[in-house]
């Protein structure tokens, strides 16, 4: 027999999208009837979802308001930068003995495919492959839980990028040029320590980029 659709995942699902992409806003309500209406449930898988989603500080609790969507101040936007680039260098740095040949093509790929889109001024194109750049070298990874982490702390902070414009076009074509780096350690090095190290400074150079834009 099928099993029946988890709605308490679905519910999920459909949340977490719109936060991630910016269709609900920091400080917007999450409307538990609306939800429960689009997937086809009682209230109950809305309300496990939405105490999931703040379990990953997705959402929050507010007096006579009810779950609101979780603002991600600049405080807490360099925190979340300075723990990625610890977990990311690590990550980076276990997935290397598993990245074939035609992974690392992969990756070039994708780092041309952002070239492009700096050309265009896309910046959405440009966030969702860099994502994709950095993901699909953690695919590689045994630790899932780390990546469960990194993924987490990528969706919490994702919102912020969408609106920083200025920040990407000043930030991207060094990101470009880092990545370029970290595929040709990758790929003639293999030196563990040298790519954590490169792979944790170039999420800290994200964070230089951010700091120095805020004191300009």
């Amino acid at each position: 027999m099928n099993k029946k659709p988890n709605k308490r995942q679905i519910a999920y699902e459909v949340i977490r999208k719109r936060i991630i992409e910016g269709v609900y806003v920091p400080g917007q309500r999450i409307i538990i009837d609306q939800i429960a209406k689009e997937v086809g449930s009682s209230h109950i898988p809305v309300r496990e979802a939405i105490h999931q989603l703040e379990s990953e500080e997705l959402i929050e609790y507010t007096p006579n308001t009810g779950a609101v969507v979780k603002g991600v101040n600049d405080e807490i936007y360099k925190e979340s930068l300075q723990v990625l680039a610890l977990l990311e260098g690590y990550a980076t740095a276990i997935s290397t003995p598993y990245l074939s040949t035609q992974a690392l093509e992969t990756l070039k790929d994708y780092n041309q495919e952002m070239k492009e889109a700096l050309s265009d001024f896309d910046f959405e194109k440009i966030g969702a492959l860099n994502r994709t750049f950095h993901f699909f070298i953690y695919s590689y990874c045994p630790n899932q839980l780390l990546i469960k982490n990194i993924e987490q702390l990528w969706d919490r902070i994702d919102a912020v990028r969408k609106i920083r414009s200025s920040f990407t076009l000043k930030r991207t074509p060094k990101s470009i040029e880092e990545h370029d780096q970290l595929i040709s350690i990758l790929q003639d090095d293999k030196n563990l320590i040298k790519i954590e190290s490169l792979a944790r400074q170039h999420k800290l150079n994200t964070l230089q980029t951010f700091i120095e834009q805020q004191e300009s």
